[in-house]
């Protein structure tokens, strides 16, 4: 049965099926979502050219059971008062840090999300990265554009027998230390989650242990206010040994300026990002701008533009894996936020 139906913005088309269990998705999604989603019960109304303003009248134009979104808007105490009928939201990715988890627990609503669908992805680009930065890939490529030749200059480090500590050892941490193992790394996880557990491919030590041992330290940990510049001055200053410093995880944890300070200072040898902590660059406060600048133009740093989940086949496996989650919750599961 059709339930009243409120004028939508113009951007959005009206429910074609408004029937109880629909779900309004705001973002692009990979064409599987719908019939993903149909196969499960639930009807969607797919509003992807949606701005985040238009968002709350789009909510509030039916009762909504679910609401999809990637990364564009916040979802607050303010956003989930225009779907009073919510009852869950699903992130189309891991990340949930757009996300106000406190608010969802007060309305009742659960968090679903899709560390699952891009932890493959994620794990293969962190290698990738590791690589290009310890073989001068991008460099040489870019001097070998320019005819220059410079094969002594480019002398590299092998993979094969270094100590990867990895700060975080949720699914994207596992994803990494699995395709580590075949190259003869040693493997050691630090993550302050109890109940996180070791596997064939890592060893859980403490913060301190990783510090004296780790050449490498790889970032994994999702963006919260608790973890905001968790890796600063004081903890790149307390590991035993000249690291490599990498982060796939959140721009926020890093401090910046600190990892500038640290590879000026010879303390950190190099440095491979996908995020940083504002990726919106033409908005670089005067203190982003000079640490960007700095890194943009390091030999030893190597630069990516948040790509690490971003393939072809990640795109279509968040949707099998929001789907499934989706028919989980209204079968009577609960949301769980799975790890990063």
């Amino acid at each position: 049965m059709s339930l009243p139906e409120r004028p939508l913005p113009n951007t959005c088309p009206p429910p074609a099926s408004a029937v109880p269990g629909a779900c309004l998705v705001v973002d692009e999604m990979h064409p599987s979502l719908e019939p993903l989603l149909r196969a499960v019960g639930v009807t969607i109304t797919y509003c992807p050219r949606l701005t985040a303003a238009e968002v709350p009248a789009a909510l509030a134009a039916y009762p909504y059971e679910g609401l999809v979104v990637r990364s564009k808007l916040r979802v607050t105490a303010e956003l989930l008062a225009h779907g009073p009928h919510l009852r869950y939201v699903a992130r189309a990715g891991a990340g949930t840090d757009n996300i106000d988890e406190a608010a969802l627990a007060a309305a009742g609503v659960a968090l679903l999300n899709a560390p699952e669908g891009n932890r493959d992805a994620v794990g293969e680009y962190a290698v990738g990265l590791l690589l290009a930065l310890f073989r001068n890939i991008a460099r040489a490529n870019h001097e070998v554009r320019q005819h220059q030749w410079h094969r002594e200059a480019n002398r590299g480090e092998e993979l094969g027998g270094k100590t990867v500590g990895l700060l975080g050892y949720g699914h994207m941490g596992r994803a990494f230390a699995r395709r580590l193992s075949a190259f003869g790394c040693t493997v050691l996880a630090h993550d302050s989650d109890p109940g996180i557990g070791a596997d064939d491919y890592a060893r859980l030590v403490d913060l301190s242990e990783l510090q004296a041992r780790a050449e490498v330290l790889s970032l994994h940990i999702p963006y919260s206010a608790a973890n905001h510049h968790f890796v600063n001055e004081q903890l790149l200053a307390g590991f035993a040994t000249p690291i490599w410093v990498m982060n796939t995880a959140r721009g926020e944890v890093l401090d910046q300026a600190a990892l500038v300070g640290a590879l000026q200072a010879g303390t950190v040898r190099g440095a491979a990002l996908d995020v940083l902590e504002n990726e919106r660059l033409t908005t670089l406060t005067p203190e982003q701008r000079a640490t960007f600048d700095f890194l943009a133009g390091a030999p030893n740093v190597v630069l990516s533009p948040h790509i690490g989940g971003w393939t072809h086949q990640s795109y279509a496996r968040i949707n099998e894996v929001l789907a499934r989650k989706i028919a989980a919750f209204r079968l009577g599961g609960a949301g769980r936020i799975a790890g990063s």
